[in-house]
């Protein structure tokens, strides 16, 4: 019987493919292109930094180099990580439609994708861009010599994929669900759905503005945010942040509707807390339009705009914490099966949890003023990116592997590398929190020798993250030549799109069930499947 792989074959099947699922695999090698670009960047850095004198990388290169893993790793990957890999491939599956409802947008996304990554690469080959991932004015309106426009430009490309994306899913969701699938019988990864792509399609084109207005600035000389031609730098951190504090939970979100499904599944429980869980995505994307002046601490906003951002900002945690509650509840006193992707789970969590309560410390004005622009703020930034995101796209990658390819990995390569990422990840972010807190600043090149040690923890941490990523790669890779498909429900999962062959066929069902089952009534199902 034929899988979506065999209909038809061809390169230029999938280059003009309106299948979903074969869109997904676009994104995922797209993505994981620019990811080792990201990657290779932060290397270089850790590598001048590992000694206290920069003797490898001079000062404008370094700028260069920050300034290129964070543009990249953010906007072409971290961004469309989830929802354009996962996303794409499983939310027609678990809703029961046949694809999304506007499939040639679909691939139109992945174009307009690629094209705004070719025209950041090209920037970046052509000498690249030193003014950090922000573009912060005055600088990147100013003063910078470097090819600001061209990245801003890519960036601004790029943001039109998000919208159509978001737009894409939220009509999917509401015009092709199954007839027996209300509102609150949808998985939880589908809630995060959502809510992620009501932010993607409010608060993308704000970002995009605040590129397009630096590059009217730069070539046309408009006051927009130079005050000798009556412009406000400060308007530009205003604009950026109210995309980018949402843009957050775009990042996190998909990854938090993934530990909901691999929770469930790996703990043999219902989810606690459904509703909860599901109106605390809402929340989240509502409130994370409310928090952006937090970023501006000291930019010489007023104090009653500090202290209102201040509670808002606390109050942003509080769907968060409600999440992590569920979660906690639904594992208390189960049978926990620690395979690759639950491992990937917990260590999600536990990640998550150190960047959400360092985030409350930097909502602290006080606190905020002493480590603002420090290594404390990075390592906050890294372990919900990195920990969160990251750690949430590669316990799904791991668990809907089977489904998505058909093929079953090394279990233990699997947990060995979950096992190394960890360490690894704390190993290079944790002294940074203390770098930060003795007084470290970010995004310099050299420093003094008193903090010579940390940093070179850091490094080696780094690296050792860099073997764990590196296996994940090679084992998923390897595990598609295999001749052997496993079978349609690899897991013993619940949901709908556990009810389908593994890898899908071309219309995603042969035929639907008339109604839908309890997508977390594990009580129903055998014991977990798969390899032990």
């Amino acid at each position: 019987m034929k899988n979506y792989f065999d209909s038809p074959r061809g390169i230029l099947s999938w280059l003009i493919t309106t299948d979903h699922k074969k869109i997904a695999w676009l994104y995922l090698v797209s993505i994981t292109v620019f990811f080792l670009i990201g990657a290779f960047a932060a290397l270089l850095m850790r590598i001048e930094l590992f000694t206290a004198h920069g003797d490898i990388v001079s000062p404008d290169v370094y700028n260069r180099l920050f300034s290129i893993h964070g543009i990249v790793m953010i906007f072409f990957f971290l961004v469309p990580s989830i929802p354009s890999v996962l996303g794409n491939f499983l939310l027609p599956l678990m809703i029961g439609a046949k694809d999304l409802v506007y499939p040639r947008l679909n691939l139109m996304s992945w174009y307009v994708f690629m094209f705004g990554g070719l025209f950041t690469l090209w920037a970046t080959i052509d000498g690249g861009v030193d003014t950090g991932w922000t573009f912060y004015t005055p600088y990147s309106t100013m003063f910078s010599n470097s090819h600001v426009v061209l990245a801003a430009l890519g960036v601004f490309i790029t943001g039109f994929s998000s919208i159509m994306t978001g737009v894409n899913f939220i009509a999917t969701i509401h015009q092709l669900r199954h007839k027996d699938m209300n509102w609150f019988k949808m998985p939880l990864f589908v809630w995060a759905m959502y809510a992620t792509s009501v932010i993607m399609v409010l608060a993308t084109p704000v970002l995009a503005t605040a590129v397009l207005l630096i590059a009217l600035e730069r070539i046309f000389g408009l006051g927009i945010f130079d005050p000798a031609l009556g412009g406000d730098p400060l308007l530009f951190q205003h604009i950026f942040w109210f995309y980018s504090h949402p843009a957050v939970y775009i990042m996190i979100l998909p990854a938090m509707g993934v530990v909901s499904e691999v929770i469930s599944c790996f703990s043999r429980r219902r989810v606690f807390g459904y509703k909860f869980i599901a109106y605390s995505s809402l929340a989240i994307a509502l409130f994370g339009f409310l928090v952006w002046g937090h970023h501006m601490f000291v930019s010489g906003q007023s104090t009653f705009a500090n202290t209102i951002f201040s509670f808002l900002s606390f109050l942003v945690a509080v769907p968060s914490a409600v999440k992590v509650f569920s979660w906690t509840a639904t594992l208390y006193r189960a049978k926990i099966y620690l395979r690759t992707p639950m491992i990937y789970t917990l260590g999600f969590i536990s990640l998550f949890m150190v960047g959400g309560l360092t985030g409350l410390f930097l909502a602290s004005l006080a606190i905020d003023l002493h480590v603002h622009d420090t290594y404390f703020v990075v390592a906050h930034f890294h372990y919900i990116m990195v920990g969160g995101a990251v750690m949430g796209f590669l316990g799904g990658i791991h668990f809907w592997w089977p489904k998505i390819s058909g093929k079953s990995y090394n279990e233990k390569w699997g947990r060995f590398s979950a096992v190394i990422i960890i360490l690894g990840f704390n190993l290079t972010f944790f002294p940074q929190f203390i770098l930060g807190y003795l007084g470290m600043p970010r995004r310099y090149h050299s420093y003094p020798e008193v903090y010579e040690y940390l940093n070179q923890v850091s490094t080696v941490g780094l690296i050792l993250l860099g073997i764990g990523y590196f296996f994940p790669i090679v084992y998923l890779t390897v595990s598609l030549f295999d001749k052997k498909n496993v079978g349609p429900n690899y897991w013993n999962a619940a949901g709908l799109e556990w009810l389908t062959e593994s890898p899908p066929p071309h219309e995603n069902f042969h035929e639907l069930p008339a109604t839908v089952p309890d997508v977390y009534d594990y009580e129903r199902l055998p014991d977990l499947g798969g390899a032990s």
